[in-house]
Formats: structure tokens, sequence, C-alpha cells
């Protein structure tokens, strides 16, 4: 059994068990998240659109973080013109508990 989720504006494939880096979310390690936005459920077949309106995802948060930096270089030829930034996008580990397919 499988579902796919949308949060943070990304979509994720999603199993009983599977742990997931998602966008930051506003909760504590240990905490219990709940995903609503269910996009389809596969259970002895796929269910999508208003079969799936009610069903949702939940895990347990296991970590807050920040991922490797990503290093951002501007570049403008014949003009001397260079930039060097650094980026490190937040994240948070979700392991998935159940998927409440209703």
């Amino acid at each position: 059994m499988y579902a796919i989720i949308a949060t943070g504006g990304k979509q994720y494939k999603v199993s009983e068990g599977d742990i997931i880096r998602v966008e930051k979310l506003d909760a504590e390690d240990g905490s219990t998240v709940t995903f609503d936005r269910v996009l389809a459920v596969s259970d002895k077949g796929l269910k999508v659109g208003s079969d799936v309106a009610k069903a949702t995802v939940t895990g347990t948060v296991m970590e807050q973080g920040r991922a490797r930096k990503v290093i951002v270089y501007k570049y403008k030829r014949k003009t001397g013109y260079h930039k060097k930034n650094g980026h490190r996008q937040a994240y948070t580990q979700v392991k998935i508990d159940k998927i409440n397919a209703k």
C-alpha cells in the first residue's frame, strides 16, 4: 500500500515505515504530523480524486535539520562582475506511520 502526498510544493510517494525529508514543518521532534493533501492511494487498485478526499497520512517527526550547502555563483563576462553565495535548505525528517484510506 502506498500513497502520494503533497507538502511544501512537492509530491512524495510514501509507504508505511518510509523515512522522507520534506520542507521544514512547524513541529517538534517526536511529535505527530498529519498530511491532509493526499492525491492518490493504492490498495487493491488506485484511488484518486473524490475517492481519497478524506484520506490522511500520519507520521512522526524524527529530526529538524539543514541540508548540505549549495553554492550559488553568478558571473558576467567582460565586466568583472562575480558574486558567490551559499544556501542551506531547512528540512524536516518524517517517518510515515499510517496511511488512513477512508
